[in-house]
């Protein structure tokens, strides 16, 4: 544990309420996306409540940061069937679980043995995790602990109401209001929140300016180059006890030989966004080893808006292609190779 870890009070409080928590066992009564919100004082944005477990297979109370975690949570129910672990770990959002004893770590058996807790049976060790978009699931630190710990309280006032009264989730007849607990005057209290989904994060992408006027000087030729970037699967630590994070890969394929041009692993730290914004300036330099396209081809929604800006200056077009086949190919060609490391 780190020097942000929670206090041994703030442990044992997490704790207690998980008790309360499986006690009450509100996946009896509530499905996954049977949400609410809530709103720590300070804070600019409500954090959203779902409750997992209503099959029995996995018993989890998780809390959607803000319009950005509401947003990937809604996606993923959009998704259904076709929802892939890289798009979970996107979704920036805390985990309070029950698990089998054999999932629970050193980390988690040290706090629990301090406060001389037992658990017996699937389903009964608590764990509390932090899901950071592009890291790997990690112990939560003390603001982290605040943030659960208040959910948790906030869910065993709810739920039990709407058990009797489900309709208290839908305030409105608009899907955008949702039912949100603010403290005012040292009190909790629901309001009527209209939570906008468009929250976008400002990038500022990065740029080599020396690259970008030798890939301009360059001329345009005819060749076709596929795009795409991508996490890793296997998650890796720059040390000892820091949070895991998964590699993401960039790689740009010429698409009629099949040939890779170039390739480059980045990492989402200090945050997933800081990674984005060093992909044009990654692109630029190489390219401007030799590789002036007439067109690049990505699939990424998000790779093709960056891009637009770079292949407007340097002369060449990027369009959205519903397939790359080439790297398709290299991708399989590097999972064989590398043994599921992509």
């Amino acid at each position: 544990m780190n020097t942000d870890s929670p206090s041994r009070e703030e442990w044992k409080k997490l704790y207690e309420l998980m008790a309360r928590i499986k006690e009450l066992a509100p996946w009896d009564w509530m499905k996954e996306d049977d949400i609410f919100g809530f709103q720590l004082p300070g804070k600019d944005t409500p954090d959203f409540i779902s409750v997992m477990g209503t099959l029995g297979e996995h018993l989890s109370v998780a809390v959607y940061l803000g319009a950005k975690g509401l947003g990937g949570f809604l996606k993923m129910q959009e998704l259904g069937q076709r929802l892939t672990p890289e798009f979970v770990l996107q979704v920036p959002q805390l985990q309070a679980s029950f698990e089998n004893r054999e999932i629970i770590t050193d980390e988690d058996r040290k706090v629990i043995k301090e406060l001389s807790l037992k658990f017996r049976g699937a389903n009964t060790w608590p764990q509390f995790r932090s899901f950071r978009p592009g890291c790997y699931p990690w112990h939560i630190e003390r603001s982290e602990a605040e943030l659960l710990t208040c959910a948790l309280e906030q869910l065993l006032e709810v739920a039990p109401r709407f058990e009797n009264d489900p309709d208290i989730f839908k305030p409105t007849d608009s899907d955008d209001d949702y039912l949100v607990r603010v403290k005012q005057n040292d009190q909790w209290e629901d309001v009527t929140r209209r939570v906008e989904l468009r929250e976008g994060t400002t990038l500022h992408p990065k740029m080599n300016g020396d690259a970008l006027r030798q890939l301009k000087s360059m001329k345009p030729g005819n060749v076709v180059i596929e795009a795409d970037f991508f996490m890793m699967n296997h998650p890796t630590q720059n040390k000892r006890g820091e949070r895991p994070f998964f590699p993401f890969m960039l790689i740009l394929v010429e698409q009629d030989s099949g040939f890779i041009l170039a390739s480059e692993i980045l990492t989402p730290l200090p945050t997933i966004e800081s990674m984005w914004e060093e992909i044009p300036r990654v692109v630029v330099e190489k390219l401007a080893g030799g590789f002036a396209p007439g067109e690049i081809q990505v699939k990424n929604e998000a790779l093709h808006q960056l891009l637009q800006t770079v292949a407007k200056e340097a002369g060449f077009a990027v369009r959205k292609a519903p397939r790359l086949r080439a790297i398709e190919l290299v991708r399989r060609e590097m999972k064989s190779f590398l043994g599921e490391m992509t």
